[in-house]
């Protein structure tokens, strides 16, 4: 099988060029250039190119570099600027994912050819009667099934997810057997965009108005104190929103108000919600029905609760969880199965 490899340069996408080659496909490697500007982080890098192209030239295979800047800026930059112009806190990885990696990328394979695609991701695909299904990774810690959640059974049909079976130690391990070059290197944990030394701000900042706001306690309606920009607030914060209430508990935001430039601050208390509406439901093979129970994972690293989907575009949970801030991924699973997901309301 000819097989395109997805190479950030990172030790996973690595290794996975390396396993489907061991297996005796037709291994081919490519590194998208995704974001043109200014980058210390994440997997944009020169640095991240050179990486790629070096492990491929230890494996002995082939390596491309496809200019994807256009379609990132159109799916992933400008999304994420307007998110924030209006309210809302986006997941750049999650665009990423499913307009480039699992779209763009996987049209470029078809036009040149290519059986199926693979990435690094810690996730797997497994078939069963025909169907595929998106199932957390091997090891829990390091699953990102989260950020796969888009993907449709004719991405899943093409895609190959080598090292889902694997724990992090195994895959470093194995790239330490093979001498690759990127055995040890750290993850890249940040948004690839934007920059440790300028952050959220200084990069919102160049592409929209900031403006400052007022933090306003939910109980008395009493102006508590001031935020620099009420663009950059997101729901459930807790740094920056102002001094303990009177009875000494931590604030946190509840609401933001574009118009009127402020947050609604109150206690933890507060911020619980029995229920939660999505928007952009995605599924991975068939719809929920509704009263079905699922489990819901509200952020990439968090802890899945039960909750029953509803009729319509939500789910009620077993018991009131904290809120989640609009833009955010929401996605519904059963056992180690993605069932698909949306973004919150």
């Amino acid at each position: 099988m000819r097989v395109l490899v997805a190479m950030s340069g990172g030790v996973d996408s690595s290794v996975a060029a390396a396993l489907l080659q061991q297996a005796g496909h037709d291994v081919v490697g490519a590194t998208m250039k995704l974001w043109g500007g200014d980058s210390d982080s994440g997997c944009c890098s020169v640095a991240d190119v050179e990486d790629a192209r070096r492990v491929a030239q230890q494996l002995g295979i082939a390596h491309h570099v496809f200019n994807f800047t256009e379609d990132f800026d159109r799916h992933v930059v400008d999304p994420y600027v307007a998110d924030h112009a209006a309210g809302r806190t986006p997941n750049p990885c999650v665009a990423c994912n499913r307009h480039l990696k699992f779209d763009r990328f996987l049209r470029r394979a078809d036009q040149l050819g290519f059986d199926a695609v693979a990435t690094g991701h810690h996730a797997r695909v497994v078939t069963e009667a025909g169907r595929h299904r998106l199932r957390r990774g091997a090891d829990r810690a390091k699953d990102q099934s989260y950020v796969l959640y888009m993907l449709t059974q004719p991405a899943l049909a093409r895609t190959m997810l080598p090292v889902g079976e694997l724990t992090k130690s195994e895959v470093r391990a194995l790239a330490t057997q093979l001498h690759l070059r990127t055995a040890a290197k750290p993850d890249s944990q940040d948004v690839c965009f934007i920059t440790r030394t300028g952050g959220r701000e200084a990069f919102l900042g160049q592409r929209i108005p900031l403006h400052p706001g007022r933090l306003v306690d939910r109980r008395t309606g009493e102006e508590v104190g001031k935020v620099p920009a009420v663009e950059l607030v997101t729901v459930g914060q807790r740094r920056g929103i102002g001094d303990a209430g009177v009875d000494g508990a931590r604030r946190y935001a509840l609401h933001v108000d574009l118009a009127a430039s402020m947050v609604t601050v109150g206690d933890v208390a507060d911020l619980l919600d029995p229920r939660l509406h999505l928007r952009d439901l995605s599924w991975v093979d068939r719809p929920v029905a509704p009263g079905e129970a699922v489990e819901v994972q509200m952020s990439a690293h968090g802890h899945p609760v039960p909750a029953t989907f509803e009729a319509g575009d939500g789910v009620a949970f077993a018991e009131p969880q904290r809120r989640v801030a609009p833009g955010q991924s929401v996605v519904l699973y059963q056992g180690d199965s993605v069932l698909g997901g949306g973004i919150a309301a």
